[in-house]
């Protein structure tokens, strides 16, 4: 009976920690990774349009899809790095519209910033 009840536990045990780790790498996780994945592509892409001095117009449009796809880029240790991530692409969206220079800058930093929070997801799954 004592060897029946260790084996019934071990059996819980297991099955509890394959379907923790299951959940681990469920869809959320791959919503999440598509998202970074959209998130950094963008904004690389953004950025070496306005370094090369590309279309503002077009410039402003990958920002305003950097812009939905971050919020899905939600990831607990990495949010306040989104926050901040958020807040430079915001001033780096108006300085461009007002045709600041110091929008490269801004957008240099909120790329820094995913790049960071990638390191830091990938990392952790």
């Amino acid at each position: 009976m004592n060897i029946f009840k260790k084996t019934l536990t071990a059996l819980f045990l297991m099955t509890a920690l394959a379907s923790t780790s299951a959940y681990a790498n469920g869809p959320r996780d791959v919503k999440v990774r598509a998202a970074a994945d959209l998130t950094l592509a963008k904004t690389q892409e953004a950025y070496e349009l306005l370094e090369k001095g590309g279309d503002k117009t077009e410039i402003l449009k990958l920002l305003s899809e950097v812009r939905q796809s971050q919020k899905e880029f939600r990831y607990e240790q990495t949010e306040r790095l989104r926050q901040k991530a958020g807040n430079y692409l915001k001033d780096a969206r108006e300085e461009l519209e007002k045709g600041d220079a110091h929008a490269l800058t801004n957008l240099k930093a909120t790329l820094d910033a995913y790049k960071e929070m990638m390191v830091i997801y990938n990392a952790a799954h």
